[in-house]
């Protein structure tokens, strides 16, 4: 997927299918003047229906697929026909998709394991035709039921990356490299600040054919949660990872006080990500010696650390084995429902790696309600 814009936002009308009228018919037939009545049902109208894809890691199909609507069911006929259904249409979204009313905000679902599906709108009932009212009493019923109504409404649909590990820290801190290194990841990586700017994906090979997913979340800085930076564009992705790693430079002027910075702006931005599993990693140690390391060693925060190097692989050995014990441990369950962890760490993870390219289009402005407005640009972040 290389080369695709990076979406994670979209808002789309949805509507079902209304349901077929049933029909109001009599049997005609020669030698047969009072055949009665035989009209058949209406078909019931189609389904709006959301789909877990675990080959989709962005939104970008649905981008310009501004209305999405599914059949009408058709009318019921003579014979005790009924009416063909509607053709229900199916959304197929990434795994880690959740749907908002676009109106009141309310939450609607949560999409997170592959294959899984949820009926966004139900499409109308078929009506009942002529033949279904018939009793001992009214031999020839001239009425027919009306098919039920379709549903509709705005949504909006927000990808935040299922991920087993989440990397965190100020722009430059080395996290592309990390990624690069241990996985085959390629992020964009230079020596200046904002580097990355749409989330990277990669899948880190452990021990005994196992594997797990590893996120690089673009740099945040003092004040990302109050819109400084890239604001909080990015940070809804740090919600679904089941582990934070936060990665600080070696050369950084106070180490505990840059991952306090960095703690503190993530539990602005949502007070729950404080009881996420941590892990600390000291990158670009190659630039220290073993006097210097036990010197920092007492001013670190009181969370597993270790010391790595991405350039000369030191510590990265360590480092994949504490991720790996942190992300089976049975400590803070409560952090990652148990339908997350399955999908997330348990998942059969025959992707390839994937890094996504920058969207550079602006935000839109708020969106009319009309459903039929002639705009055929997709609102995205």
């Amino acid at each position: 997927m290389a080369g695709s814009n990076f979406v994670d936002y979209v808002k789309i009308y949805c509507r079902s299918g209304k349901g077929g009228r049933g029909s109001s018919h009599f049997r005609r037939e020669k030698y047969i003047p009072k055949g009665g009545p035989d009209g058949g049902d209406g078909g019931d109208g189609g389904s709006i229906i959301l789909r877990g894809n675990r080959n989709y890691w962005t939104l970008l199909h649905l981008r310009y697929e501004r209305h999405i609507m599914a059949e009408n069911g058709e009318g019921g006929t003579g014979r005790k026909a009924t009416g063909k259904q509607g053709e229900s249409k199916t959304i197929e979204v990434p795994c880690g998709t959740v749907v908002y009313d676009a109106l009141t905000g309310d939450y609607i679902c949560d999409i997170t394991d592959h294959g899984e599906e949820v009926v966004l709108l139900k499409g109308g009932r078929g009506g009942w035709g002529n033949t279904r009212f018939k009793t001992s009493t009214n031999q020839a019923p001239r009425y027919a039921q009306p098919g039920e109504p379709f549903e509709e409404r705005w949504i909006i649909l927000e990808l935040k990356l299922l991920a087993d590990v989440g990397l965190v820290g100020f722009p430059n801190a080395g996290k592309s490299t990390l990624l690069s290194v241990v996985s085959a990841a390629n992020p964009k990586i230079d020596n200046y600040p904002f580097t990355t700017l749409v989330p990277n994906l990669g899948i880190v090979s452990y021990r005994d054919n196992h594997s797990f997913v590893m996120a690089d979340i673009p740099g945040i800085i003092e004040g990302a949660s109050e819109g400084k930076g890239l604001g909080i564009r990015f940070l809804r992705h740090i919600e679904r990872n089941s582990l934070l790693l936060f990665v600080v430079p070696a050369d950084s002027d106070d180490i505990k006080t840059e991952y306090n910075i960095l703690l503190n702006e993530l539990i602005k931005y949502n007070p729950e990500l404080a009881d996420k599993k941590k892990v600390l990693a000291i990158s670009k140690t190659d630039l220290l010696d073993d006097e210097l390391m036990h010197a920092m060693e007492q001013e670190l925060p009181s969370i597993p650390y270790v010391f790595i190097s991405a350039v000369t692989n030191f510590g990265l050995t360590t480092l994949k084995d504490m991720l790996w014990k942190e992300l089976n441990s049975e400590d803070n369950e409560t952090e990652v429902t148990k339908t997350e962890k399955d999908s997330l760490i348990h998942r059969n993870l025959d992707i390839k790696s994937v890094v996504f390219e920058e969207d550079n289009e602006d935000i839109p402005d708020d969106e009319t309600d009309d459903p039929f407005e002639e705009d055929d640009e997709q609102e995205d972040y």
